[in-house]
């Protein structure tokens, strides 16, 4: 049976129309580890031919060593294409719920006048985070134009494209309160039935711009941020991946700031950066801040 598991494998590999063995696979996780922090197990490869072949036949190239090298060679925008290719993207409206009433809990009590509050999404994808952060803002102060302001961050520039434009089809707002479909969203007709787009207001609380979290500098303001929603994000990265992260992270909460991470990801290992506060929900270690 074993043998057979093997000779079905080899037929698969031979069987694909551009060449991809071991070598290139190797190759692929270095490659995208290095530039998104993603880690690849090796029950991945069929995804990673599957989503990458497309990139071949766009570029007119027949193995995908020879895709790697034009990758490794041209830089900028092929890079890119790469890391959009290899990046999972996996949303919905209010997505692991239970955090959103206490984000509401928590802005009201942040909010003492002045400047707005900044809540940075890390993982927009595209946009059903973000935007309901910006529902939950303004149900928190009644109001299409509350004090908050929401920073979008995504290393996918095609997903940010989308998010920005803020239309989704009808079944996507779905499992929504009527409440809040009528609030929040303008339904198409004519030729953009079956769909529609969130309102002008809501886009407007919502800056998008793309941000690779292996970068040595987010450009953010330390300790100026109530919240960050970082979810089901660290579970594609290994554990020294997460830890320098986090390290980055931390200092940019405000004093009474919260990280808000996904149902399956923890964060025991960074004990000395955050410490949790709640069911996935974390705020700076004292010396996190520090320095």
């Amino acid at each position: 049976m074993a043998e057979l598991l093997r000779d079905t494998r080899a037929r698969t590999v031979e069987d694909r129309t551009f060449a991809f063995d071991d070598r290139d696979f190797r190759r692929v996780c270095r490659m995208i580890h290095d530039r998104a922090g993603i880690n690849l197990g090796d029950h991945k490869r069929d995804m990673v031919y599957s989503r990458l072949v497309r990139r071949l036949r766009a570029r007119g190239i027949d193995r995908f060593s020879d895709y790697l090298d034009a990758v490794d060679r041209d830089g900028g925008e092929e890079a890119q294409h790469f890391v959009n290719a290899l990046t999972t993207n996996l949303t919905s409206f209010f997505r692991e719920a239970h955090h959103f009433p206490l984000l509401a809990t928590q802005l009201r009590a942040a909010h003492r006048g002045g400047a707005p509050l900044q809540v940075w999404c890390c993982a927009a994808s595209t946009g059903e985070e973000p935007y309901s952060l910006a529902i939950t803002a303004c149900e928190a102060f009644d109001t299409l134009t509350p004090p908050v302001r929401i920073l979008a961050t995504d290393i996918d520039t095609a997903v940010l494209q989308s998010a920005a434009r803020g239309v989704y089809p009808l079944e996507r707002i779905e499992a929504l309160e009527a409440a809040r479909k009528r609030r929040f969203f303008q339904r198409g007709s004519g030729a953009n039935a079956g769909l529609c787009r969130v309102r002008p207001e809501l886009r407007a609380l919502v800056e998008f711009r793309p941000l690779n979290l292996l970068d040595a500098d987010y450009g953010l303001k330390r300790g100026a941020w109530t919240a960050v929603f970082c979810r089901n994000v660290m579970i594609y990265f290994d554990k020294p991946t997460q830890y320098g992260v986090l390290q980055r992270m931390a200092p940019l909460l405000a004093d009474d700031g919260r990280l808000y991470a996904g149902h399956s990801e923890s964060f025991n290992h960074a004990a000395d950066l955050v410490s949790p506060c709640g069911r996935t929900v974390y705020r700076a270690a004292p010396r996190a801040g520090g320095g």
